[in-house]
């Protein structure tokens, strides 16, 4: 009889464990029920909705151009006299904004066709280079995916002469981007990362794919660790967007972007699904004007970024003398 009481006791444990799991979980999805029901049946959502149908079935028209690869298209920025009064103004007042290559990184499954909204809009508001990536299909790994985009970026910059790239990535594209940046080295070529709806924290729905890139993409999975490890003086600025009604990202908040090393300056919306991101006006126009306030407000926000650098460290030198 005493024998069987560890068994006994293990069995039990095992019950409420599985007990906890399954009570934690459907109260999670009760929770998320409820606020898919409280999101998209407002008439923000329904709009919402109403957009991210609209742009699905267009995407899935153009995806299969996407599937081509695209080449880099040279700035013609040598007159004004013939571009429109948008483009003309941000090529005149700022020509190092205008002349920044702009590199474009698609999510999971996707391709660089996910951009052609957005593209478009760039150049339209007259940034010269805007170029879009497309990274194999069958990546299972995020830091393969982050060498790749190191290649990109050095072709970019050696086609276009530039020092310094803007990276915008969609989805996965945004993690990819961000250990490039801050495992790889990248923020010394990186002016600015902005991540449309990126799992920063994870998506709990990763964990439905028995894929070795989903899993990378789970709450608390070792890559994401590795990226909340401490990046001090990291250079990149980061711009996030991320909206409420993300039906990809769950919960929607891991979209966020949260590192006491990393300059982040953030967009919330809440009326746009996961795929319209993309597409939708106020994440164009945060984006853009971002990039197009040019090398002052860049200079200004390196000695923002440097003074608190200094603090952080004399913070820590006094700590470490009180410890002594």
């Amino acid at each position: 009889m005493a024998t069987s009481l560890p068994g006994g006791a293990r069995l039990r444990a095992i019950a409420d464990g599985a007990l906890s799991t399954v009570t934690a979980a459907t109260s999670d999805l009760g929770q998320a029920a409820g606020y898919a029901a409280r999101t998209f049946t407002s008439r923000a959502g329904l709009r919402g909705l109403a957009l991210e149908g609209a742009w699905l079935a267009a995407h899935l028209a153009l995806y299969p151009i996407g599937l081509a690869e695209e080449t880099v298209r040279p700035h013609g920025h040598w007159r004004t006299d013939s571009l429109p009064p948008v483009k003309r103004s941000l090529v005149v007042a700022d020509p190092t904004a205008a002349g920044t290559p702009i590199l474009l990184v698609h999510g999971i499954m996707d391709n660089r066709s996910v951009f052609t909204v957005f593209a478009h809009e760039l150049r339209r508001r007259g940034f010269g280079v805007v170029h879009a990536i497309n990274y194999s299909l069958f990546t299972d790994d995020v830091r393969t995916a982050a060498h790749e985009l190191r290649g990109h970026v050095e072709r970019l910059r050696e086609a276009t002469g530039s020092d310094r790239v803007h990276i915008v990535g969609h989805s996965l594209g945004g993690v990819i981007a961000r250990y490039y940046v801050q495992r790889m080295g990248g923020d010394a070529v990186v002016d600015t990362l902005a991540t449309l709806g990126s799992p920063h924290s994870g998506s709990n729905l990763a964990r439905i794919a028995p894929l070795p890139l989903c899993r990378q993409l789970c709450p608390g999975s070792a890559i994401l660790r590795e990226l909340d490890e401490p990046a001090p003086g990291c250079r990149t600025r980061f711009l996030v967007v991320w909206s409420r009604m993300d039906e990809i990202i769950v919960p929607q908040r891991n979209s966020r972007l949260r590192h006491p090393d990393l300059d982040v300056t953030e967009l919330e919306l809440d009326d746009v699904g996961h795929l319209a991101l993309p597409v939708d006006r106020r994440t164009v126009h945060f984006v853009a004007s971002t990039l197009a306030r040019g090398e002052a407000e860049r200079r200004e926000h390196d000695r923002v970024r440097d003074r608190r650098l200094r603090g952080s460290l004399r913070l820590v030198g006094r700590h470490a003398a009180e410890g002594a």
